[in-house]
């Protein structure tokens, strides 16, 4: 855990319709943190090209697209996006073993550079009582720990979790795992709406490899200050 530096642990969350907004922030944060989250609002807005673009500002791209259909579908949708050359894409858990192992196996076809594969567990927009209102029986933390077992036993590299469930993966799951963690606020940002938070400092002690920070970067007057000040509470967490 420790040999990933603070910087390359911040995955900030570009996520705006705006081309210029998104060109802006990662022309400015282009060094200062590990990767740039681009999801499906940027995606729908700018697809591939956009893509793109904000990888030749000089970052590594989050694709946060949450691929989750039928084996063959989320197969060729993974073939499609290899010739983005993301360090980072994301599916869902929940579309089972087979959906997950095809993934896996589509990733690997672009050899050297070939995308971590991490799946979604539990929104971190979701509680318990959205959770039972779905028809799902149990905690978030029971559904988490369920689908991170079966994520690791289809071969993919992590998930995506709340902060609150990290320790009990990192325990459950050995420190080979990744654990991509949203739902991170500062002491110093508002929480909008996201109900499972933590702290950057609090989840990277709790073993988090990557923290997925928006807001707090994105709306700041001084977005490249307020990375850096993430990154040093980071270090401080983790010495």
């Amino acid at each position: 855990m420790t040999e990933i530096s603070p910087i390359d642990r911040i995955f900030c969350a570009v996520d705006t319709p705006e081309l210029d907004d998104a060109l802006m922030l990662a022309d400015l944060l282009a060094g200062e943190v590990g990767a740039i989250k681009l999801g499906k609002e940027f995606f729908t807005a700018h697809g591939p090209d956009g893509v793109k673009r904000i990888a030749d500002c000089g970052n590594k791209i989050f694709l946060d697209l949450k691929f989750h259909d039928i084996p063959n579908t989320v197969a060729g949708s993974i073939r499609a996006a290899l010739r983005l050359n993301c360090a980072v894409m994301t599916v869902h858990a929940s579309g089972g073993p087979a959906m997950l192992k095809a993934a896996c196996d589509t990733a690997a076809e672009a050899g050297e550079k070939r995308p971590k594969i991490v799946a979604v567990t539990v929104l971190t927009s979701m509680d318990e009582s959205d959770l039972a209102a779905v028809g799902q029986q149990g905690s978030a933390a029971e559904q988490v720990l369920r689908l991170a077992r079966l994520t690791e036993a289809s071969g993919v590299d992590g998930v995506v979790c709340s902060p609150h469930e990290v320790a009990s993966l990192r325990r459950e799951l050995g420190d080979d795992f990744a654990l991509v963690v949203p739902g991170i606020r500062p002491d110093w940002a508002s929480e909008d709406d996201q109900k499972r938070i933590m702290t950057p400092a609090e989840a990277a002690a709790a073993g988090a490899n990557h923290l997925v920070i928006g807001r707090p970067i994105t709306r700041s007057d001084d977005p490249v200050s307020a990375a850096r000040r993430i990154a040093d509470e980071i270090a401080e967490s983790v010495l």
